[in-house]
């Protein structure tokens, strides 16, 4: 193949992309969405609709979306790096460096490492959960030193060590050491030890910066489907630095391809001064099993771990008020696709849809969900009831003609709120993935095609649900 061909090639492609995009954003009725592509060291961007829909501004590659979880990346990658200088010690204990943490059980608290935060195995619940709309809530004063204070009221899940379930409160526990150790807050010592080397001058924390660029608003569904602002911006309370560790940066679809070129190994100096290669590699190795997820098949250090039609990828996802991002590499064929989009709970599927897409045209890889057995009351009365996390529950039904996942906000924690949240997912079919054992996958509605599994005890009882690499409750 000629260069002009491959450039022809390429040309078409984009296009391909472009028509993809714009076509699958009508069809989930999503205001805005940035894509980005990353292959044969090639960059293809584009974009379709608008950043709100109360203010028709068009959407763009430099467009700033609420990353959410996604962040997650950033503060692994930052803690990675003060390992390399010996600042930071990944099997010393949390207390090494915030001597003050209390947890619901003293024990667990002595033993926890900063490893166990990083891989997911902490046995910590999801969060702390911030119902109001000022900082001086669940987080005090906003602080991250205010965050890890409450953590003594974290429900625990289990030892240390003993099991993977993300959770966000343990990324944020990780911000405050970095705190404690670089003596800077979170936001300037990640800027000052990642986004600034790699020249990721659009990804950001306060929204002072976010107001002074380009950027999306998030959109929610009203009970008869009428799309509103979601407010506020983020997820949390505009004063509320607790939550940035593990969901609170900002950044767009251009600073997220940099960021995909720099962990899929580019050898620049501006990049082994961050982080050496081998690092970054060991990053994306597995550190603690995800069992029947949707989401992957192992935690690295930052990044879900999954194969995909027989090739090895890592990414992370995030959602937000009204907003979704996904990151997604294959480093065989250094590959990566980066979506946004400012909907829910459209924008989810908009952006799996688009990623499946990538995946196929770009790297010839077809990642396809798997089928359900057949339904069967038998299996369903062990699993039937309700699941919990502190802010949601999960009810698992029979209506005597499908098993049915649905999932909500817990009242209590929506009426007193003062933000704006948004609706509820209602009963949605899913199904066993085997004849024998509890995987499943949900095969209709806004998770279509996530899989989970449910927990027992050693008695045989199933005492908890997974979804999303996260484990709820039994409630009853």
């Amino acid at each position: 193949m000629t260069a002009q061909q491959g450039e022809q090639n390429k040309q078409e492609i984009a296009q391909e992309l472009a028509a993809f995009v714009a076509e699958a954003a009508k069809a989930y009725d999503v205001p805005g969405v940035s894509v980005g592509v990353l292959f044969e060291g090639t960059e293809l961007c584009t974009a379709h609709g608008v950043a709100t829909a109360a203010n028709p501004v068009p959407i763009d590659q430099h467009t700033l979306f609420h990353i959410a979880s996604a962040t997650k990346s950033f503060t692994a990658t930052a803690l990675m790096r003060l390992a390399a200088e010996g600042k930071v010690d990944f099997a010393a204990t949390v207390r090494t460096y915030v001597p003050e943490l209390k947890l619901a059980d003293e024990a667990h608290a002595a033993r926890l490492t900063v490893r166990n935060l990083l891989d997911h195995t902490g046995g910590l619940e999801w969060n702390l959960i911030d119902t109001g709309s000022s900082a001086d809530t669940a987080h005090g004063d906003g602080t991250l030193a205010a965050f890890v204070a409450k953590l003594e009221a974290l429900p625990l899940i289990g030892e240390p060590g003993s099991r993977a379930s993300y959770s966000q409160a343990g990324y944020n526990l990780l911000g405050r050491v970095i705190e404690k150790v670089t003596g800077q807050p979170y936001e300037r010592a990640v800027a000052e030890l990642v986004l600034a080397p790699l020249g990721l001058a659009d990804t950001v924390f306060d929204l002072d910066d976010v107001m002074t660029r380009k950027f999306a608003v998030g959109h929610n569904r009203d009970a008869q489907g009428a799309l509103h602002t979601a407010t506020p911006w983020k997820s949390y309370p505009a004063g509320t630095h607790g939550n940035n560790p593990g969901g609170g940066a900002a950044s767009c679809t251009r600073d997220l391809l940099r960021w995909a070129r720099f962990h899929l190994g580019q050898d620049t100096a501006a990049d082994n001064e961050v982080l050496s290669v081998q690092d970054r590699r060991s990053m994306q190795e597995p550190k603690s099993e995800v069992r029947g997820s949707t989401l992957g098949d192992a935690f690295g250090f930052g990044w879900f771990l999954k194969e995909i039609g027989g090739v090895r990828a890592f990414g992370h996802g995030g959602s937000g008020n009204g907003q979704f991002a996904e990151v997604l590499m294959v480093p065989e064929h250094g590959f990566a696709v980066v979506v946004l989009s400012n909907c829910a709970p459209e924008g989810y599927q908009l952006n799996q849809d688009i990623v499946k897409w990538a995946l196929e045209h770009f790297v010839g890889v077809a990642e396809q969900d798997p089928e359900p057995v057949a339904y069967d009351p038998r299996r369903n009365g062990d699993v039937v009831g309700r699941y919990e996390i502190d802010a949601m529950n999960l009810d698992v039904l029979d209506d005597g003609e499908r098993l049915a996942l649905a999932v909500g906000i817990k009242p209590e924690i929506r009426a007193a709120s003062e933000t704006d949240m948004p609706q509820d997912y209602p009963a949605a079919a899913m199904g066993f993935l085997g004849q024998d054992g509890d995987d499943y996958i949900i095969t209709e509605g806004g998770l279509k095609g996530q899989r989970g599994f449910f927990t027992r005890d050693e008695s045989g009882a199933v005492v908890g649900i997974d979804i999303a690499g996260r484990l709820f409750g039994r409630a009853n």
